[in-house]
């Protein structure tokens, strides 16, 4: 088993850590309290290829590999939380499923534009009743002539305050149940569809996380993903995928606190010496680096299962999720308490990691919803 990042790998990480560094960790506080939509930093991650890693190379793509969708999703996250959930939700949850499920013609449509930041991309599944039990969505699709009408709504998703392409689930027949759920491709400019309220979030304040709105929506046929009452499989595979992202975000976010606390550790004096000289502060070090490159392979090893061609990667996608958030809690939580009130303080990030960490115990499935997700891996 070779543990090694190729050269392409390691320039990747290069160059995404530089950018997160001079680009995004200045920003970062800014947009968390305004809440504001990073939009110019954005255009500048499509001109470095970064909203196109899944996109393959005839549709003007770069193509990454799921490892190194991993690593930049991670360096990204360490600049700004907010900005690498963007990305990853546009690359992972509305290209990817057009990539793999897509007609020619759609992919057409509209992975090019895609690539370039023209077009970006959000996910459609979670709603105000359905978060952990999806197949208990009540969005609704109904076959008129050569459209479908959508009725109903989505909340808590990323982007929608930005977005101009939604991949969106919806009943096409409801006395089915998660077999009859259909995956469309929706346009911000679509008859009958406009965004709801902006949530006014704990952590990741900055990604236009909002409210979609399906009042009387029509939706062209061809703009059917996979087959009609295919969309659960296209839903659960997609999310399997994303876990390996999320697992990248929070290891992310926990090595930006585990650097601030670091640094302090060794700044900060107390009783005429250092902290970083006493031992219980070296003990939480030593455990926050030794969780934080645990996670990192884990995520390494899911990405890898999936670029190795495995039908079936949940579990580890699962197991890389759920390991890499609590990790990313434990060491943001450490990071506050090694800076003490300078870490209760906005005058440091830690407390901006530490709220932006709680989010990857919740979303994508929470990590009470993983430990179900292994356990039925390991009961088959």
């Amino acid at each position: 088993m070779n543990f090694s990042l190729t050269e392409e790998q390691v320039m990747l990480r290069n160059m995404v850590k530089d950018f997160a560094t001079k680009e995004l960790e200045p920003k970062a506080a800014q947009i968390d309290a305004s809440g504001e939509f990073p939009h110019e930093t954005i255009r500048k991650l499509a001109d470095l290829g970064l909203l196109s890693m899944t996109i393959p190379e005839n549709y003007g793509g770069a193509n990454f590999d799921f490892v190194s969708l991993a690593i930049a999703i991670e360096e990204i996250s360490r600049g700004c939380g907010s900005t690498g959930v963007i990305t990853a939700v546009h690359n992972t949850l509305c290209a990817w499923p057009i990539v793999n499920w897509g007609t020619e013609e759609q992919k057409a449509k509209y992975l090019p534009r895609m690539a370039t930041g023209e077009l970006l991309g959000a996910f459609g599944l979670t709603e105000a009743n359905a978060g952990s039990d999806p197949a208990s969505m009540e969005t609704k699709a109904v076959l008129k002539g050569d459209r479908y009408i959508l009725n109903g709504s989505k909340r808590f998703i990323t982007n929608a305050g930005a977005a101009r392409i939604f991949v969106v689930f919806a009943k096409t027949a409801p006395e089915l149940g998660s077999k009859g759920v259909t995956a469309f491709i929706v346009e911000r400019d679509f008859p009958g569809f406009s965004i709801g309220k902006h949530e006014d979030l704990l952590g990741l304040r900055a990604t236009a996380n909002g409210e979609l709105i399906f009042e009387d929506c029509e939706v062209p046929k061809e703009n059917v993903l996979g087959e009609v009452n295919g969309g659960f499989k296209i839903a659960l595979g997609t999310i399997d995928v994303s876990r390996i992202d999320i697992g990248a975000q929070a290891v992310g976010i926990a090595q930006a606190a585990f650097e601030k606390a670091l640094a302090y550790s060794k700044e900060r004096k107390q009783f005429g010496k250092p902290i970083c000289e006493f031992e219980m502060i070296q003990a939480k070090l030593a455990e926050m680096a030794t969780k934080i490159q645990a996670s990192r392979l884990l995520v390494y090893y899911a990405a890898a299962q999936k670029d190795m061609g495995k039908s079936r990667f949940s579990q580890e996608a699962a197991m890389a999720k759920l390991f890499a958030a609590s990790t990313a809690v434990e060491v943001t939580r450490e990071a506050i308490q090694i800076l003490g009130g300078y870490g209760y303080t906005k005058e440091y990030p830690v407390e901006r990691y530490y709220r932006d960490a709680k989010c990857m115990e919740i979303y994508e499935g929470t990590s009470e919803i993983q430990r179900i997700v292994i356990a039925r891996n390991l009961l088959v």
